[in-house]
């Protein structure tokens, strides 16, 4: 009998505060204490740092963290990191630039193997630029029109930090997002330290501090979550 992936989280922001609870559930249920942190997407903001704060967040809870250095497309060949990856019972991939993400990661050996762990039950969330970077299509944070993402979801994008102002001031890059959408494809918006979350069977739900937020051609949609792909 095949096996249902794992938990996918798509996390607006904000990561590993208050209000973020629902790290203790994908903890519990990855079934594992260890916690694999991906920084690929702050691989030119200190990516050290950001292993440092999930270590820190994760403590109380009960988790390890390792960090899985795959800051260039060299790394994500890596056939060790991949192995480490492939063993991962909870990939957490931090925030930073969603086209780094991609350009690292898509098609490589280490992202084959995020894949297969997922595909075999692991847990994968991706923060703020690394959730858009998971979907297909993918927002460009750029400009806001849509792209190829990593695909570990397809027939959604995400756009993460909603109702930010400092993000998107006068919202036009989220207006761009909604209106050059493909026909039928919904837009997710996460607000920081909220989580939209695609349960084994396909289902989806969220949780956090905030409502996510689903536009369809053009409009919010009026079934809410209802409107994802399962």
């Amino acid at each position: 009998m095949e096996r249902a992936p794992g938990i996918l989280a798509l996390v607006g922001g904000g990561e590993w505060q208050e209000g973020c609870a629902f790290d203790e559930e994908f903890l519990a249920a990855s079934g594992s204490d260890q916690v694999l942190v991906l920084p690929t997407a702050a691989a030119y903001e200190h990516p050290e740092r950001a292993v440092v704060a999930a270590g820190e967040w994760f403590a109380p809870l009960g988790g390890r963290v390792e960090g899985l250095m795959v800051l260039s497309r060299a790394d994500a060949e890596d056939d060790g990191a991949a192995a480490v990856m492939r063993n991962a019972r909870f990939v957490y991939l931090v925030g930073g630039s969603p086209m780094h993400v991609r350009s690292v990661l898509k098609n490589s050996t280490v992202w084959n193997a995020l894949v297969e762990a997922w595909q075999g039950g692991a847990v994968v969330v991706g923060s703020s630029g690394a959730a858009m970077a998971l979907t297909d299509p993918m927002v460009d944070a750029r400009g806001g029109g849509l792209t190829i993402g990593l695909g570990l979801v397809t027939g959604v994008a995400v756009v993460p930090h909603f109702g930010d102002a400092h993000e998107d001031q006068h919202g036009e890059k989220l207006h761009r997002s909604v209106l050059l959408a493909p026909a039928g494809t919904p837009v997710a918006c996460i607000p920081e330290r909220t989580a939209l979350i695609r349960d084994p069977g396909g289902q989806w739900r969220s949780a956090g501090v905030g409502p996510v937020a689903v536009f369809v051609d053009g409009h919010r949609a009026g079934g809410g979550l209802g409107a994802l792909p399962s």
